[in-house]
């Protein structure tokens, strides 16, 4: 078991017992940001200059698109100037064509004031132009982004766009042309597991050998998801008299995962060993194995669609299993995967699915 001790801060915050930890070590300048030394070291570059262009932040969910923006303004603006100066829009809420004529032009118009010194002692760049930054913008209309490029145009002297999105290919092209794209990969396991052990070790948390790595593979590069699971997870095993360490079944159950030995027995049962590939001796139990194995899938309470996603991974790889068997197995799990969408029976579309994948590892 890994015990990892409260470490003493010299401050006071506003209460983080209730504060999501995404939002308590949510990155404060962009040297904090994890796995994106190239983007980083651009925006340091142009932090410096203070010369930012409009900027097209994409990528996967969780790799700290919006963190380090939010660091950037700071940075550049400090606390006073930050809300005169910076509008955040959540573009999946505010998408319409209406909130671009309305809000954004309103805001991008305005000439932005001078200051001083900041309140706080500091000296902060403040350059003569405001930032306006919209989240999920692969999620604004067609016509939205349009009527969004004669303003990005018009007031370019005066107001920077920063476009957040998962999905690049959702920006239409002459948005997309008129910014720097900077695109945010995957965290690295190595420096999303020093984070995590940086959070755990600040809060106290307990918890079981390997634990906190099983957390960083199921969050599959998403940092964000694995705080989550940390925060929940404590949350759940510090709520028992004593606390107890934080275990792999835990994890298992709160980020909906189904446990390798779930999916190894289904295997098994349809003829599969994920080690040796096909060995038909181990499907003896014929319909009723299946069913058994089917049933225990949903008395345990896991989702059919999450087992059917893990019984792919683990199937269509291996290499030890001809293209024939692979294929029907393959096509079962598709049509299953359609009748689940169409609203079909858990238990029953996964046990056809299964029986399927069982008859397909006899016909080589």
């Amino acid at each position: 078991m890994t015990t990892f001790a409260p470490k003493a801060t010299g401050q006071l915050a506003v209460d983080p017992k209730f504060q999501p930890w995404v939002e308590k070590y949510r990155p404060k300048t962009i040297e904090d940001v994890s796995s994106q030394e190239h983007t980083v070291a651009v925006l340091r570059k142009a932090l410096a200059s203070t010369n930012l262009p409009h900027m097209l932040f994409y990528g996967p969910p969780g790799t700290g698109k919006t963190s380090t923006i939010l660091a950037l303004a700071r940075q550049l603006y400090g606390p006073d100037l930050f809300r005169a100066r910076v509008l955040e829009l959540n573009a999946s809420d505010e998408r319409g064509i209406s909130v671009v004529r309305e809000k954004i032009k309103t805001f991008a118009r305005e000439t932005p004031r001078h200051v001083g010194k900041s309140s706080d002692g500091k000296t902060y760049p403040s350059p003569p132009y405001k930032l306006i930054i919209l989240d999920e913008a692969d999620s604004m209309t067609q016509d939205a982004q349009s009527a969004l490029r004669r303003i990005m145009e018009t007031y370019s002297k005066i107001t920077r766009f920063c476009l957040v999105c998962n999905y690049v290919t959702r920006i239409i092209e002459p948005l997309a042309s008129r910014c720097s794209k900077f695109r945010f990969k995957p965290l690295a396991q190595n420096s999303t597991q020093a984070r995590i052990e940086m959070i755990a070790q600040n809060e106290g948390v307990q918890a079981d050998d390997g634990v906190l790595n099983l957390i960083l593979e199921l969050a599959g590069g998403d940092l964000r998801k694995a705080i989550t699971y940390l925060q929940t997870a404590q949350r759940l095993h510090g709520a028992t008299e004593p606390p107890t360490p934080i275990s792999a079944l835990s994890i298992h159950e709160i980020s909906g995962v189904v446990p390798d030995d779930l999916i190894t027995h289904l295997l098994s049962v349809m003829g599969v060993d994920k080690d040796q590939g096909i060995d038909l001796t181990l499907g003896s139990g014929g319909f009723e194995g299946v069913r058994t194995a089917v049933k225990r899938v949903g008395r345990e309470g896991w989702s059919a669609g999450q087992v059917l996603e893990q019984i792919h991974d683990a199937l269509i790889p291996l290499p030890t299993i001809p293209a024939l068997p692979k294929s029907l197995a393959a096509m079962a799990i598709a049509e299953c995967d359609k009748g689940l969408c169409e609203g079909g029976d858990e238990e029953l579309q996964l046990l056809e699915c299964c029986l399927r994948i069982k008859d397909a590892m006899s016909k080589q």
